[in-house]
C-alpha cells in the first residue's frame, strides 16, 4: 500500500512539475517577446516612422504569445487537461470492459 501511496505521489509530483515547467516557458517567451518588440519599435520609429510596420509584427507573434498563454493557463477548457484525463479515463474504461467480454 505505501509503494502505491509514493507511486501516486511521485505522478502528482510530476504533474506539478510539468506544469511549472511550461509555465516558465510561458514567461521566458513572453520576456522575449517584449524585448524584440521594444527593439523594432525603436528600429521603426527611428528609421521609417512615417510607417509603423512594427505593428504586424506585434499583433502576429502576439496572437502566439495569446495561444501559448491559453495553453498553459487552461483559458479554454475544451481540449485542455481535464479533458485530456477525462478521455484517457474514458478509453481505459471502454478497454476494460471490452476484456471482460
Amino acid at each position: 500500500m505505501e509503494n502505491l501511496n509514493n507511486k501516486i505521489e511521485y505522478e502528482k509530483y510530476q504533474l506539478a512539475k510539468k506544469q511549472v515547467e511550461e509555465i516558465k516557458g510561458f514567461y521566458s517567451h513572453l520576456v522575449v517577446y517584449i524585448l524584440v518588440m521594444g527593439l523594432l519599435v525603436f528600429i521603426n520609429l527611428k528609421y521609417t516612422p512615417e510607417h509603423l510596420w512594427f505593428i504586424y509584427s506585434m499583433a502576429g507573434w502576439g496572437l502566439g504569445v495569446l495561444g501559448h498563454a491559453s495553453k498553459v493557463f487552461n483559458w479554454f477548457p475544451f481540449m485542455g487537461k481535464d479533458w485530456e484525463a477525462r478521455k484517457i479515463k474514458q478509453f481505459m474504461e471502454e478497454e476494460k470492459n471490452n476484456t471482460k467480454s
